[in-house]
């Protein structure tokens, strides 16, 4: 049976995509370079490289890797802001078949240590300012070589100069490291650059990402993602953008992390594959820094999560932002977490283009539904199956949700992962043999075929056998006043085995807990109302800036 979402498509939309329209990601990235030459590809703190330039580039950093003697298949850490270099040191990677596992350069010693041994890397390409980290626990892995880069390495010389001797002596931004052996990342250029690039045959089915997530259960795992997944999502994403993208034309802001699959997917790749060009963020904690950025650029795309842009909203001076920017922004998208309609109104009303929600998960390359681009504002929706995929919803019996029954998500398509890196039990709880993926996240899909976020399962809270879904509650109190951030998760109680807790942000030091909690009463039923109501300056958050209850919750009131 025809699916009910194909008929909400926009016209041009198609319902399946070509998967096999490039062989691998290299080859994307090499037919990109030869077709936008002389086109600006990326943009950091000022200084741009053509996708000549990164194409160049990328080929030296791959024959230095294969000199080596790193064999296709062999798996590469990447430990990098979003700098100009790690697009350089992914492509280089990815050319000489390796794997790219990418990791946040944030990580504690006992968090890298982990994603390092798990996967085997034998080489890294670590930002100076981490080396420390990585100098506590390369003894504990199998990486024999280290590539360290600053900040301005692939800046002009004296630009370069100036932002190194300053990020290292007078910001004091990188604590002393020792590593034996380590080599510079413009020494690694320079070799390369003397030495024959092997052009090793990559396929679809290859290994591209060993990408590192906390799934559907607690522990790291490593998403198996091959070339052929991530070509498919790429193409997925064009056919839904192509209505409103032109090739060779778009500027895209980049401030999520590129070693996040959010970024990584619906920026760096998609774009590159548009000839468009990415200006990377670095610190988008940085507001004047990042505002200055946007104001001096004519950029025609953005994606962000709720957090970001209700920060950017918030920020003094960021009106100017759409002043610069006249009628240039197309597409703002949101991901990684729910869209508050709060933050989608804000946001379309200065910006005059509305937030286009969506949603996806690692282990899908992310994106598996989007709302439409041609949308006139915010929907409360996450959107519609992107082409070539499908969904499906179960209940807790595991029998199909009908239409408005909430159920777990559940997605086929050529995006989903092949599984989680040497844990094949795992991989079995999650995806099944007909390649459906078990998501975790319950939703609704209404009679139109658009899907409503509902919750994750396991962040259910049960109170006195009435469910309650956080998110619902989440909204109410980030609707009220002097509200900037909530977050809810339960907390045991003797009554109702469980009760509702919100973790707030106030903007606003003369509200109260007893403000916060009848103001609920307004909005929710009885059992819905948070019974305990905890003040924090600020709440933990994921690399993207997604609030993250499990960390609350470890933690205790």
């Amino acid at each position: 049976m025809k699916p009910v979402w194909l008929a909400r498509y926009p016209a041009g939309v198609p319902a399946e995509v070509d998967v096999r329209r490039y062989a691998s990601l290299v080859d994307l990235f090499k037919q990109s370079c030869r077709k936008f030459h002389d086109r600006p590809a990326f943009t950091s703190m000022g200084t741009t490289l053509s996708y000549a330039e990164t194409d160049r580039l990328a080929r030296d950093f791959a024959a230095y890797l294969q000199s080596l003697g790193l064999e296709p298949g062999a798996r590469v850490a990447i430990m990098l802001p979003n700098l100009l270099q790690y697009p350089v040191a992914l492509f280089g990677c990815l050319r000489a078949g390796l794997v790219v596992v990418n990791v946040n350069p944030l990580y504690t010693a006992r968090e890298l240590a982990h994603q390092l041994v798990d996967s085997g890397a034998v080489a890294i390409v670590v930002i100076e300012n981490f080396a420390h980290v990585l100098q506590e626990v390369v003894a504990e892995t199998a990486v024999r070589h280290i590539v360290t880069t600053q900040i301005g390495d692939l800046f002009a010389p004296v630009k370069r100069c100036l932002l190194n001797l300053a990020v290292k002596h007078v910001r004091r931004m990188v604590p002393f490291w020792r590593l034996p052996g380590s080599v510079p990342f413009r020494s690694a250029l320079k070799l390369g650059a003397g030495v024959t690039e092997r052009a090793p045959v990559v396929s679809a089915e290859d290994i591209a990402f060993l990408q590192y997530t906390g799934g559907t259960t607690g522990v790291a795992k490593g998403a198996v993602l091959t070339h052929g997944n991530l070509v498919a999502n790429v193409e997925q994403t064009s056919a839904w953008i192509g209505i409103t993208l032109r090739e060779g034309e778009e500027v895209i802001i980049t401030p999520l992390p590129l070693y996040h699959i959010f970024a990584l997917t619906a920026n760096l790749l998609t774009f590159v594959r548009w000839g468009a060009n990415n200006v990377l963020i670095a610190n988008p904690r940085d507001l004047p820094g990042f505002i200055k950025t946007l104001c001096e650029t004519r950029f025609t795309a953005i994606t962000g999560v709720t957090t970001l842009y209700r920060m950017l909203l918030d920020a003094p001076g960021f009106v100017k932002v759409k002043q610069a920017n006249g009628d240039a922004l197309k597409v703002a998208v949101a991901g990684g977490m729910a869209l508050h309609p709060v933050v989608a109104e804000r946001w379309q009303k200065l910006m005059g283009v509305p937030l286009i929600e969506g949603y996806g998960l690692t282990e899908a390359s992310p994106i598996v539904c989007a709302n439409p681009m041609n949308i006139d504002g915010y929907t409360g929706s996450i959107g519609l199956p992107l082409p070539s995929t499908e969904v499906m919803m179960r209940g807790e019996d595991g029998r199909e949700s009908t239409p408005g029954e909430p159920g777990e998500l559940f997605v086929r398509g050529p995006q989903v992962m092949r599984g989680y890196w040497n844990m094949p039990e795992e991989t079995a709880r999650v995806r099944d043999a007909d390649g459906w993926l078990a998501t975790g996240d319950v939703v609704t899909l209404d009679d139109t075929g658009f899907l409503h976020f509902v919750d994750r399962r396991k962040e259910m809270i049960v109170v006195s056998g009435f469910k309650v879904w956080p998110s619902e509650v989440e909204e109410v109190l980030l609707g009220l006043p002097g509200i900037r951030e909530a977050c809810v998760t339960s907390v045991p109680d003797e009554k109702s085995g469980e009760s509702v807790c919100a973790w707030v942000v106030s903007s606003d030091t003369t509200l109260t807990e007893r403000r916060i909690i009848d103001a609920c009463h307004t909005q929710l039923t009885h059992y819905k109302v948070p019974r305990r109501i905890v003040f924090r300056d600020s709440l933990p958050k994921s690399p993207i800036g997604k609030i993250l209850r499990r960390k609350l919750t470890e933690n205790g009131v």
